[in-house]
């Protein structure tokens, strides 16, 4: 096994990192000032601007479903995977793959827990299956959700379900959520004492709407009902701490709000639980108090993984609290923009607190789809749109003649966006809204 020095200088005659990409670095960590006032410093976000080479002939409004890598990541990522393909079955295990326990090191650090407590997966919803499948149910035994879940998480319950006679138990929320306690209320009336899991989503994924995740992890906790929280739009997107959720599983996505490489994610287990929790794939039973029993996959392509250490970096460059602040301000300027137009209808709440970057609006009249398309194909403005029904108080699905709880398009700018983008946003959506779409 090659100690740190030998693997630098075996990767020493690759090309190294751009030098305009570190020196971004470095502008960015030297950068004074407090998040909300870094969030209006035109000139530090130009710095993070040029730090992505992303194609400004579009405006990509739809970084929630996946993020680009800023040029440091992707030096890194095709650094290592020039040297792993040198001889990968050597390179890839021998050199580089010990080189990922400094990876759950930064990781565990960023999420304040203990380096033994995180696995290193590819995506949430590995992370989050690990977790369903994981636990021992029995038929009559409940799982508990919201209809705003995201849907493969839906699907893995409802399989099981299929497979082991566990039922499934929905319920919706409200649209827009304004009120946590509410929230928290929604899930306490349907616990029973056949309830043996619950899934809570920490930002959901139709709209942006955070979740009192910490309260209902209390909830369980006082039930002894283990609370699996979906972390996919929260880990490098909103600023808390395993400690402010209060969790003991939590699943995330990195190639969403960390900017790491595409297929890359990461598992949370608190360590006395890690036994609890069977792994997807098998691992030798000395590994049951090992969270790396989860990472047992097979062949897998260590380069990405080494190449979310350069995210982290880029992230602590940045500032999470800034990026948190300048996320915010630039949904505030396209929502509260347009939140003056009597057509337009936000799903999501603009109070402190209970959402993030991430909003969800659309046009009384005009069904979401012919929006995105219009936005693309006029204007080539990317969007996703979000159609919702749910279900009724009963956990029923809702029939197709209801009318959608949910309408609309999901923008979600990353800080890498112009105030440009953003107005060009604004204004398109005003026409749209005013004049209803041409032809």
């Amino acid at each position: 096994m090659l100690n740190r020095r030998s693997l630098l200088g075996a990767l020493g005659s690759l090309p190294l990192v751009g030098e305009r990409a570190l020196a971004i670095g470095r502008e960015l960590a030297r950068t004074p000032g407090e998040p909300e006032e870094i969030a209006r410093d035109e000139d530090f976000w130009r710095q993070v601007q040029q730090a992505f080479p992303v194609d400004r002939a579009m405006v990509n409004f739809n970084n929630g479903g996946v993020c680009p890598s800023p040029q440091i990541v992707q030096d890194s990522l095709a650094r290592y995977t020039a040297f792993a393909n040198e001889a990968p079955s050597y390179k890839m295990w021998r050199e580089l793959e010990p080189q990922k326990e400094t990876v759950r090191v930064l990781l565990a650090r960023v999420f304040g827990v203990d380096d033994e407590e995180v696995a290193i997966t590819r995506n949430a919803s590995e992370g989050l299956q690990i977790l369903q499948f994981g636990f021992d149910l029995s038929a009559g035994d409940e799982v508990l959700c919201s209809d705003q879940d995201y849907p493969r998480m839906v699907t893995t319950f409802q399989q099981r379900a299929r497979r082991e006679g566990i039922r499934l138990v929905q319920f919706p929320l409200p649209v827009p959520i304004t009120d946590p306690r509410e929230v928290v209320a929604a899930y306490e009336s349907r616990i029973t004492d056949r309830t043996r899991l619950i899934l809570v989503c920490q930002v959901i994924n139709l709209t942006g709407s955070i979740l009192p995740v910490k309260e209902i992890c209390a909830l369980g906790r006082r039930r002894g009902i283990p609370v699996l929280v979906d972390g996919a739009h929260g880990f490098g997107h909103v600023p808390q701490t395993r400690d402010e959720l209060d969790c003991d599983f939590y699943a995330t996505s990195l190639h969403k709000w960390l900017f790491a490489p595409v297929g890359t994610g990461m598992l949370y287990v608190k360590r006395s639980r890690i036994s609890e929790v069977w792994p997807l794939m098998a691992a030798g039973e000395g590994r049951d108090d090992d969270i790396r029993k989860f990472e047992e996959i097979g062949t897998h392509p260590c380069h990405l993984v080494l190449s979310i250490a350069s995210a982290v970096t880029f992230l602590q460059q940045m500032g999470l609290d800034r990026k948190w602040a300048r996320m915010l301000y630039l949904r505030d300027r396209w929502a509260r923009r347009l939140a003056s137009s009597d057509r337009l209808r936000l799903f999501t709440s603009l109070e402190p607190g209970l959402a993030g970057g991430i909003a969800t609006a659309g046009i009384e009249g005009i069904p979401s789809g012919e929006l995105s398309a219009h936005l693309w194909s006029d204007h080539k403005i990317y969007t996703i749109g979000i159609r919702h029904r749910g279900v009724d108080a009963r956990g029923e699905a809702l029939p197709e003649e209801a009318p959608l709880r949910i309408d609309g398009l999901r923008v979600s700018p990353a800080p890498y966006a112009t105030l440009d983008e953003i107005d060009r946003f604004a204004e398109v959506m005003e026409t749209a809204a005013r004049d209803g779409l041409p032809g």
